[in-house]
């Protein structure tokens, strides 16, 4: 690495961790003016982990003792995007529990990385404890009913793979197979999942042969040729008993209905 290169280096990391730390402060500032009531909150996003681009948002968790309700809210301060997930303990459990049993625990993951601040950093540490300990734990397996959901979701985006498209059909399809594809992959190999940017860099995490395989599937996707993404699913369904569409049943629940015309 020549000197030039290596001072470039040592310069971005050095604005990384400045970035960081005018993000800290920044949430800081939010607690004490919109939060005053709060005990304490996590900061966490992209911009904490160095790896934050210009739009990057901050995430911010706060805590109360009780609310009526936990609620989300989007708003600037001091030249950062944030978006706040306000709660008390409670609310936090229900969500975080949610998220773990759909697989993809984005909020426990916001408490396990971030950064606590507020009045009581001692309640704020061990909450990401607790928070991490689960991570670590992984995911359950997938029942039955998540495996078939999965194998059904997938047999029918790539059986429309399969007839003669136009290319921003292929793309359309493959982009709306990439998220159950994913599911099935990480969540059968015992990972947690994710969404959006992150499902890339989990499946990365799991297995780099799988995910660059992955990668090249969805990019000649992109261009209209979807052999290798049917290949990919196919494959991927084989040890779930492979594809499913006859014999898949799903019943409403018992109040799904309404009296009276559809338009009323």
């Amino acid at each position: 690495m020549s000197k030039e290169t290596g001072n470039t280096g040592v310069t971005a990391e050095r604005a990384a961790d400045d970035r960081a730390a005018r993000a800290v402060t920044a949430a800081e500032a939010v607690l004490a003016e919109r939060f005053p009531r709060a005990i304490f909150a996590i900061v966490a996003g992209s911009i904490l982990r160095g790896e934050g681009t210009e739009t990057s948002d901050i995430d911010l968790v706060v805590l109360h003792e009780a609310l009526p309700a936990a609620w989300r809210e989007s708003f600037h301060f001091d030249g950062f995007p944030i978006e706040a997930f306000v709660h008390d303990f409670e609310t936090l459990n229900w969500f975080a529990d949610q998220d773990m049993a759909g697989g993809c625990p984005v909020l426990p993951h916001m408490l396990a990385g971030g950064v606590a601040i507020g009045p009581e950093p001692a309640r704020a540490e061990a909450l990401q404890a607790e928070a991490r300990r689960r991570l670590e734990q992984g995911p359950a397996p997938l029942t039955p009913e998540m495996r078939d959901g999965l194998r059904y979701q997938i047999t029918d985006l790539v059986d429309d793979l399969r007839d003669a498209r136009p290319a921003a059909e292929v793309r359309a399809i493959a982009a709306e197979l990439m998220r159950p594809l994913a599911d099935l992959m990480l969540r059968s190999r015992g990972h947690w999942s994710g969404r959006g940017k992150w499902l890339p860099r989990l499946i990365d995490r799991a297995d780099a042969v799988l995910a660059e395989r992955f990668d090249t599937a969805l990019r000649r996707a992109g261009a209209g040729e979807a052999a290798d993404l049917i290949r990919l699913a196919e494959d991927e369904l084989a040890p779930h008993g492979g594809p499913l569409f006859a014999g898949d049943r799903r019943t409403a629940p018992p109040g799904a209905r309404r009296s009276g015309l559809l338009a009323e």
